[in-house]
């Protein structure tokens, strides 16, 4: 068996989030191990860089899977392509290490959220950005980014109250960008937990609109508890953006 690694983008708009679910098969999983299923004639499990949420949206998600057929890797990406659902596109395919798994072997993500803050909300980008109507201040935002970068305990920042496994991450940076009419908040780290770059972009929030202060953070982050932090912004505006894999 050959493994093969994709690289993809999808509109999460109308999907249950990567991960297949069994009352449901309106997830990006389920729907890849649909179509690869049917062109390999056995059943195919695929493996994702990581999970994204309900509605969150990808430009550079990796994925990797064993096939008992060898592949021509563009006629692989074409045939992927023909079937799959036009609001899913595989961008590129390639054999590769049979060691390679996508998860475990990722060394950084960057995500991006969107927000749009003009007067009328945006009718066309809708799905992809968060229409907030309030005014924020963005250097208190990326005051408050400089202290969430690092390495920390963002317990407090995950939206899994079950969670057993550590919940230590690195982010190495955290980029608040300002136009006219959006703000652009940019997360650079070794990986995320459930939600949280929702709930880290909340928080921002509250820290722009001067509900909260910037200093705040190192509490939140010593705290450990999901309600210290703000609340968990919408998904529509979160986009994945880069898997990398080495050096960062």
């Amino acid at each position: 068996m050959d493994n093969y690694r994709i690289l993809l983008q999808y509109d999460g708009t109308r999907y249950r989030g990567w991960q297949s679910l069994k009352d449901t098969s309106e997830t990006i999983q389920g729907k890849l191990t649909e179509v690869l299923s049917r062109l390999d004639g056995s059943e195919v499990a695929v493996i994702g860089s990581g999970r994204t949420d309900a509605g969150v949206h990808a430009r550079g998600q990796v994925a990797n899977f064993f096939l008992t057929r060898r592949w021509e890797e563009d006629r692989l990406r074409d045939e992927l392509n023909r079937y799959l659902p036009e609001d899913i596109a595989v961008l590129g395919a390639e054999r590769v290490d049979e060691r390679f798994h996508s998860r475990y072997q990722a060394t950084g993500k960057t995500y991006l959220y969107r927000i749009h803050t003009g007067a009328v909300p945006e009718v066309f980008e809708r799905r992809y950005v968060y229409h907030y109507a309030g005014k924020l201040d963005v250097s208190r935002m990326r005051r408050a980014g400089g202290f969430l970068t690092g390495t920390h305990d963002f317990r407090s920042f995950c939206g899994n109250k079950k969670m057993k496994k550590s919940t230590v991450r690195t982010i190495y940076g955290i980029t608040v960008e300002e136009t006219e009419q959006e703000i652009r908040i940019f997360y650079d780290g070794d990986g995320f937990l459930q939600n949280m770059v929702r709930i880290l972009t909340g928080t921002l929030i509250e820290i722009g609109d001067g509900r909260r202060e910037p200093e705040e953070i190192t509490e939140i982050l010593a705290a450990g508890e999901r309600t210290r932090a703000g609340y968990t912004a919408p998904a529509c505006g979160l986009t994945l953006l880069e898997v990398r894999y080495g050096d960062r």
